[in-house]
């Protein structure tokens, strides 16, 4: 199986905007509309790195960093960190932007487990991962940390 490099199945640039039925009683956005939205871009990257279709085993070190409000883009950006035998570690961060200013804050951030399935809906084997700039690199080696860390509990 042909390993890929992350670059083809990263999502730079995946915008949604913020409507006043995403909000919650303060008037900012529900932290699950994000973790929606995260879950549908992240099995994106994992489907597109395996060509399978994923579902989710996990999600962890869930952040909620700032609050964004009605009006705001959100900006979301994931890409996969690391793959094993049948499961992959997708990372997300997610901005508020702006649309005045175009000011960004970065609002969320979380790491996805995916396992990839056959037709059986059986997991099967997935290729493994090329990272190739440094920060890809250091993603790829703390993957590993987060997983066994994840395999314990």
């Amino acid at each position: 199986m042909d390993k890929k490099p992350v670059s083809s199945s990263a999502i730079d640039q995946q915008t949604a905007l913020v409507f006043p039925n995403d909000l919650n009683t303060y008037g900012t956005l529900f932290g699950g509309r994000v973790l929606e939205l995260g879950d549908w871009v992240c099995g994106i990257v994992a489907k597109r790195h395996s060509g399978k279709v994923c579902v989710t085993l996990g999600l962890d070190s869930v952040r909620f960093l700032a609050p964004a409000k009605s009006g705001d883009i959100l900006v979301l950006k994931a890409s996969i960190n690391k793959a094993w035998n049948t499961s992959m570690e997708v990372g997300l961060k997610v901005f508020a932007e702006d649309f005045k200013t175009l000011e960004r804050r970065h609002i969320f951030s979380a790491y996805f487990t995916f396992v990839a399935l056959d037709d059986n809906l059986r997991p099967t084997k997935i290729p493994e991962i090329i990272p190739e700039t440094e920060d890809e690199k250091r993603r790829f080696s703390d993957a590993e940390g987060r997983r066994k860390a994840r395999l314990k509990s």
